[in-house]
């Protein structure tokens, strides 16, 4: 079986595409031990052989090892986000701390560490290009923030918090996957629907058939804390019942309860920290980022947030004013009564729009083409090639010369197997030093309405479609030297920025003329619509403000504490947290709760969910660039590809900016935006 296994060898396939039809669960196990016994032997004759180190003796093959390692837990932890099952789930728990172990073997590897540092010590002498200069600075930055230096008992203590933190987060994860579907909220009676679209009901529908509840209809939850429904049901005790489940989640005792171990994942991270010489966890983690310290990022969200809070009563008040008994705004009604309020004030129904964004129409002629405008790239299916789930679809995509770029996967519905949310992930990492291509996927969560039926996407769900597709394109336009600088790996507080501005094409007046079309009678979106959504942004700015504000400054709460704090009940934290910044509000609740808050307990953004809107920053300075420079031209697009885009991580994402902009960004557009000047 070994012999046979298909991640022992690279792919044959276009693009080095995995090749799903071949991988079977089987399969996953021996390759974990193979690539850990691989790169192991890989990083041994490194530090093994008797020269001096170099950087070709010591990076270069640093950078070659780990392949089949990589191959498998690429295609793995993509598996688990997007197609779980039991067995994929078990084997993601047992794997973890055996993946975390084997980092540490290498990290904190003493006689790598001295190769690493002897090189980084004559770095001013050594005669290589900057991005080889800069990889040298970033290994010995990691590898010393990872405690390489400390001693042989620190790293013991240190790599049982590293194995049993990567348990935890995975259990984290597990256990919010299985209090979701076990929450989804059933529904008897069509009626109790009222608001809602033929899609959407057909799509309830047809979740509640998957589940054997044959002629009732299944509200699915989404990760954040609000729903998509929630601004058109029209009867109140199902909005209550959809919101009651969503702030329930990972917080009613038994087996899928989060709320121990977020005060363990907690502890351990503040206690880790100060093994590796920070005050807490939010200053190791912020120290390595363009934030640089917890004390910048606080600077900044605490000066946004008191501006949300007030700007958030403000809008309650309106929306008070539109409820017929009086009865005080809830957070099950704030997105209702918004609606009413857009309606009234704006002239902007959202639910009216819905039939002008027909998915595979927003996908080709929407999302697609706007890339194909800014960067003369195409795309094309590639039916022949097969991706893991019958619901991913391939295609690639090529330079406006025909030269090949790689392969874009998307996986567009929800399913009870699929995390929560919206990602990008590498399925192949570009990189010259491996002559490897690129292959991302997109994963969405949109209900799948019953078959023969349109999918129509809401307003927000076009919005992450193509923010996703930012993540997207930047994975597939970098080109690199180096593995370590592939794709999107860049600093966290940076990451969002690329997908972020690709927003801005949504409703660009060519691409939007492109593809919203009503799905029935053709006809174009009303140019009174877009004019509505348009002298509207800012409306409802303060709410959206504030639940993200919130969701951040927690995260930062959880992470300032220090290894001698005890935290007892994660609920009272959580509300001592936000009413101490003054975004307490009961009828705006934090975007996540601690017991739900996936990024920051199992996705990677612990002390770092700032970064949405530390991107941001950047974010709207470049777009008020491409509009200053003519927007929506091959100039642009070719300039931010090469400068930003086309660079992944190989240079201080800071100092890539700046080439592109020629300056520092400014934080005016962003405050303008989201009304907060």
């Amino acid at each position: 079986m070994v012999d046979q296994n298909p991640f022992l060898e690279p792919s044959s396939l276009p693009y080095g595409l995995p090749p799903f039809a071949e991988i079977r669960d089987e399969h996953y196990r021996p390759a974990f031990d193979a690539g850990f016994a691989e790169q192991l032997a890989e990083v041994a004759q490194i530090t093994e052989q008797a020269d001096s180190p170099t950087f070709e003796n010591t990076f270069v093959p640093l950078e070659k090892s780990g392949q089949i390692l990589e191959r498998v837990a690429t295609v793995f932890f993509n598996k688990n986000s997007s197609d779980s099952n039991d067995f994929t789930n078990a084997l993601e728990e047992e794997i973890a701390p055996e993946l975390a172990a084997h980092s540490d073997a290498i990290q904190l590897d003493s006689r790598l560490y001295s190769r690493i540092k002897t090189v980084f010590e004559q770095l001013p002498q050594l005669d290589l290009d900057a991005e080889s200069k800069y990889l040298v600075e970033r290994y010995h930055t990691e590898f010393s923030r990872s405690g390489a230096g400390l001693g042989e008992a620190d790293k013991v203590r240190l790599r049982e918090y590293n194995q049993r933190l990567s348990t935890l987060t995975t259990r984290f994860e597990k256990n919010l996957l299985a209090d979701t579907n076990d929450l989804a909220v059933v529904i008897d009676d069509v009626a109790e629907l009222d608001g809602l679209g033929p899609g959407e009901i057909s799509a309830a529908a047809e979740a509640a058939k998957e589940r054997g509840l044959e002629g009732k209809y299944l509200v699915t939850l989404v990760l954040p804390t609000g729903h998509p429904y929630l601004d058109a049901l029209t009867n109140r005790a199902v909005r209550l019942r959809i919101m009651e489940a969503s702030r329930a989640r990972g917080s009613r005792g038994g087996d899928n309860d989060n709320r121990e171990i977020v005060l363990e994942i907690t502890r351990l991270r503040a206690e880790r920290a100060r093994l590796l010489g920070f005050g807490n966890h939010a200053a190791y983690v912020t120290s390595d980022e363009t934030a640089k310290s917890p004390e910048a990022v606080s600077s900044m969200l605490n000066r946004l947030a008191p501006i949300a809070a007030r700007n958030a009563g403000a809008e309650q008040a309106d929306l008070q004013a539109m409820v017929p008994d009086g009865t005080p705004i809830a957070d099950a009604d704030w997105a209702y009564y918004t609606e009413k309020v857009r309606v009234a004030k704006y002239d902007v129904d959202t639910a009216k729009m819905r039939p002008y964004f027909e998915a595979e129409r927003v996908m080709r002629d929407g999302v697609f083409f706007a890339a194909t405008r800014v960067y003369g790239v195409t795309f094309t299916e590639r039916e022949d090639l097969v991706a893991y789930h019958p619901d991913a679809r391939v295609f690639e995509v090529r330079d406006e010369d025909g030269s090949p770029v790689g392969l874009y996967v998307l996986d567009l519905y929800t399913r009870d197997s699929k995390r929560g949310g919206a990602w990008m992930n590498p399925l192949v990492t570009q990189n010259s030093l491996l002559d490897q291509p690129v292959v991302v996927v997109n994963n969405l969560n949109v209900p799948k309405p019953a078959g023969g039926e349109p999918t129509l996407l809401s307003y927000d769900e076009v919005n992450t479609f193509f923010h996703e597709f930012g993540h997207a394109l930047h994975g597939l336009f970098a080109r690199v030297t180096y593995p370590k600088f592939g794709g999107t790996n860049v600093f966290r507080d940076f990451v969002e920025f690329p997908s972020q501005v690709n927003e801005m094409w949504m409703l660009w007046p060519e691409v939007l003329a492109n593809y919203a079309v009503h799905v029935e009678t053709g006809e174009p979106m009303p140019q009174e619509f877009v004019d509505n959504i348009k002298a509207s942004s800012a409306f409802n700015e303060g709410f959206k403000t504030s639940e993200y504000l919130a969701a951040a400054l927690l995260d930062q709460a959880w992470h300032r504490i220090t290894a001698d704090d005890t935290v007892a009940d994660v609920m009272e934290f959580e509300a001592e947290a936000l009413a101490s910044v003054g975004l307490g509000n009961p009828a705006v609740p934090t975007r996540y709760s601690s017991p739900y808050f996936a990024h920051t307990f199992s996705g990677g953004y612990d002390a770092g969910y700032y970064s949405y809107i530390w991107s941001e920053v950047l974010d709207a300075d470049t777009v008020d660039w491409f509009t200053e420079n003519g927007g929506l031209t091959r100039a642009n697009g070719d300039r931010f590809r090469s400068l930003l885009l086309g660079v992944g991580g190989s240079k201080d994402a800071l100092e890539a900016y700046r080439d592109f902009r020629g300056r520092d960004a400014v934080i005016e557009p962003l405050l303008k935006r989201r009304g907060l000047c």
